[in-house]
């Protein structure tokens, strides 16, 4: 006999819900206690009568392992709504008290990272309640994580264009190119690019933010690129240039201590520094939570005079 809405509601609970989810998504039974406080029986319990209350079988072992079946899919989705709807809901009530809280979940590319801090610092200032979190990541993997929507916000240059993302920009990224302390090249004032590329050039992975860039410049201009090296951070390259291995294109505020120590040296290049700028990005269609809300206004807002605060900072 098909369940009602009504007989469903009156068996479930926001306890069974949260055992299934802990459940799902640690995909055991053991660690899904471990993480509520529960003995395995009481989860297994908790499942049970969930199940009966829906239905259906939720998960099934097959030998040892245990899976989620189509329905538990499904009802996890749900899950995860009905979760989300709850945090806005206890932020909303947060800001009709006057208290603006909740979680805020960044996403930033390598190259951001020496500007972001400087920017939640403020922001932290003005709003202490929010809860925030940063990763860093490559550009490949800041794609991929934008694409499955796994982050409230992401912070980013040279934003995709093969899905409908909305996008803030809020600061200048300069890639400028930089030699060790001595290097021929510092003691002429127009170094033709090509030339420049051809002194051991140190560059980052395939895919990388700044080699996009780099690659981009370089084929509108019809140069050709000869890495001498591939390195997989933008720290990596810093400090092999200072070490004499080779020159390199890199983010200016990446390397503006490293520029007043004398330790690297910007090199007079024609056509350069390139210019791009980070942005806020996230999908159009994403339901912007209140913390979110506030920090895009944060950057709106302050956008302008964020250039100076983080060479201030720095």
């Amino acid at each position: 006999m098909p369940l009602t809405i009504q007989s469903v509601i009156s068996r479930l609970s926001f306890r069974q819900l949260q055992v299934f989810n802990a459940v799902f998504k640690l995909q055991s039974y053991t660690k899904a206690g471990d993480l509520l406080g529960l003995t395995q029986p009481a989860v297994s319990s908790q499942i049970r009568q969930l199940e009966q209350a829906l239905g259906q079988p939720l998960f099934e072992y097959v030998g040892r392992r245990l899976f989620c079946t189509l329905a538990g899919e499904r009802l996890a989705q749900s899950v995860e709504t009905i979760f989300t709807e709850l945090k806005l809901l206890k932020s909303d009530f947060a800001a009709l008290d006057g208290n603006i809280s909740g979680e805020l979940k960044l996403l930033a590319v390598s190259t951001a990272q020496y500007v972001v801090p400087h920017l939640l610092r403020e922001f932290r200032y003005l709003y202490p309640q929010i809860a925030v979190s940063m990763t860093v990541v490559n550009r490949a993997t800041a794609l991929q994580r934008l694409n499955s929507n796994s982050d409230d916000l992401v912070i980013m240059g040279m934003v995709p264009h093969t899905k409908p993302y909305a996008a803030l920009p809020f600061l200048d990224n300069e890639l400028v190119p930089v030699s060790p302390s001595g290097h021929p090249l510092l003691a002429k004032n127009n170094v033709k690019a090509d030339e420049f590329l051809t002194q051991d050039l140190l560059i980052r992975e395939t895919g990388s933010g700044s080699r996009l860039a780099l690659e981009k410049h370089c084929q509108q201009h019809k140069l050709k690129i000869i890495p001498a090296m591939e390195l997989g951070s933008n720290e990596a390259i810093k400090h092999a240039v200072m070490a004499g291995l080779g020159v390199a294109v890199l983010p200016k505020f990446s390397v503006l201590l490293e520029l007043e120590l004398g330790k690297l040296n910007m090199v007079k290049v024609e056509n350069f520094p390139l210019k791009q700028s980070w942005s806020v990005v996230y999908p159009k269609a994403k339901h912007l939570t209140l913390s979110m809300q506030v920090f895009l206004e944060f950057i709106e807002q302050h956008k302008h005079n964020f250039t100076k605060s983080i060479i201030g900072g720095l």
